[in-house]
């Protein structure tokens, strides 16, 4: 599967090929840093069973040796395009994430970083299935949604963390989202960080609100009717919020509005 086209002009968006964007963003997990290394976003479609096939995708400006990304950023809305080109048209197997050896963590209250070993997804990278046809002249954006909590597995007694990359792939066509804003207290309390999450099939969607706009995004979201919960935390001053009844369609964002909180 080879590329036809590179970059972004749209007056080469022939019928024959279908532009894919690759972003990411993250789930939220205990931690001050997480430190990851993308060094590329790679495709292959389903004619090669085998592992031959892939083609690389990832904008030069975002991905490569060096291109380190702090996971706990990509939150509040904050989302990072790694991909972004014309690929020809026809069935989309899987997504590579190639990850380098410049990944680190930093522990809560810690003052500098551990390294964080990746046993396998820098070797060949993290496959995700997609099954995705492409259509000629369409655009496509797939959201790699990087479960921190789930991805960070420490090794025993030892000391050592190890990175096990888990990420939920989903697609703007076939998801939805939910987005709101955080009005009160004001201002925030250092400490005020809000995890926003929604009950799914197998678990949850979460992020954390950016504690410097208030604004939040829960992303990749499959179709539904939600109960939005916006927690503090069980050690703050002030009561969780609850919001019911939020109609999520796909190909758009739901906007819940400004939340205020209150004291217990």
């Amino acid at each position: 599967m080879g590329l036809i086209f590179l970059g972004c002009d749209s007056n080469n968006e022939a019928s024959g090929t279908s532009r894919v964007t690759v972003r990411m963003v993250d789930a939220p997990g205990d931690y001050d840093e997480v430190n990851v290394e993308v060094l590329d976003v790679l495709i292959k479609d389903n004619s090669d069973a085998g592992d031959q096939g892939w083609v690389s995708i990832g904008d030069a400006l975002e991905v490569g040796p060096g291109k380190i990304y702090n996971l706990l950023d990509l939150t509040g809305g904050v989302i990072i395009l790694l991909a972004d080109n014309l690929v020809p048209s026809g069935k989309l197997d899987q997504i590579r994430l190639l990850l380098g050896d410049e990944n680190s963590l930093m522990l809560k209250g810690a003052t500098t970083t551990i390294p964080l070993k990746t046993p396998s997804a820098q070797q060949s990278g993290l496959k995700l299935k997609v099954n995705q046809t492409l259509e000629g002249g369409k655009t496509y954006e797939f959201l790699l949604d990087f479960d921190v909590e789930h991805s960070v597995v420490k090794a025993g007694n030892s000391g050592i963390h190890n990175l096990h990359p888990v990420i939920r792939v989903t697609t703007k066509e076939n998801t939805g989202g939910i987005k709101g804003k955080v009005v009160s207290p004001s201002p925030f309390p250092a400490d005020f960080a809000v995890l926003v999450s929604i009950p799914v099939e197998g678990g949850t969607i979460s992020s954390y609100m950016n504690l410097e706009t208030g604004e939040f995004l829960l992303s990749g979201v499959p179709a539904g009717k939600y109960t939005v919960t916006l927690d503090p935390g069980a050690d703050s001053a002030y009561a969780a919020r609850i919001i019911e009844n939020v109609d999520v369609v796909n190909g758009s964002i739901t906007d819940v509005g400004s939340q205020p909180f209150i004291l217990k």
